[in-house]
């Protein structure tokens, strides 16, 4: 079931248990290996959620991030092509991803074209970890899908509400205020009117290269068309 938004006025103190810190130390370890791959290829990337904050729970997923674009051959090359390879695009107007499922709960993702400002605050917002910040056991704060603030402290973490908050929140997570009223505008929305699916979805056969398909979806769709184009000539 999906998490409702919530509306939270007091903060709240949470008590992590022992088996709570090992299932941590299990995924953050998961990545870990994922991430040392990748930084040895020169591939910089970082594990974001709640494996970044610490407020894991049993259906935590490891979500990997390569904040740039890459090459797919390189990036399979030293990852592994996993499972199942797609494309995703949320709506027209943003980036179009690259997901390598390595596993049911392990996701590498990487942009076929550079990510605006605001798709890269999108981390931030969840909460970020890079390969130094796992190594170090630093946890990161970071907005769940209930819209509340995540705070590690040395004993679990705080909770504190988002909306009604954003200025704070945004400035916590080191996001626009643009940023944080955009999440809280979508996630309220998307709870008000039910999930809404994805724009775009195309699972890759065998054969095919991540870069090969972009292109053909790009030849085809006028709009993900634009949307590059765009981009190209802002840079």
């Amino acid at each position: 079931m999906a998490k409702k938004p919530e509306t939270l006025h007091e903060s709240r103190t949470i008590v992590y248990g022992d088996k709570h810190w090992s299932h941590l130390a299990s995924l953050r370890e998961r990545a870990m290996d994922i991430m040392q791959t990748l930084e040895s290829s020169g591939i910089h990337s970082f594990v974001y959620g709640s494996i970044a904050r610490g407020d894991v729970g049993k259906s935590s997923d490891v979500d990997i991030i390569v904040p740039y674009p890459v090459s797919s051959y390189k990036l399979e090359i030293s990852a592994g092509r996993g499972v199942r390879r797609e494309l995703v695009q949320a709506t027209p107007s943003m980036v179009l991803k690259g997901h390598i499922v390595l596993d049911d709960r392990t996701t590498v993702t990487f942009p076929l074209f550079k990510l605006r400002p605001r798709e890269e605050e999108f981390y931030s917002w969840g909460g970020r970890a890079d390969i130094s910040q796992l190594e170090a056991e630093i946890r990161v704060s970071g907005v769940d899908k209930r819209l509340v603030l995540i705070r590690p402290t040395p004993e679990g973490h705080t909770e504190h509400g988002v909306i009604g908050y954003e200025p704070d929140v945004a400035k916590a997570v080191g996001v626009s205020i643009e940023t944080a009223k955009e999440r809280v505008r979508v996630l309220t929305r998307r709870d008000r009117l039910g999930r809404t699916g994805v724009y775009l979805t195309r699972v890759l056969e065998e054969d095919d290269s991540f870069e090969a398909v972009a292109k053909s979806l790009r030849d085809s769709d006028p709009a993900l068309r634009r949307t590059v184009e765009k981009r190209e000539r802002s840079r």
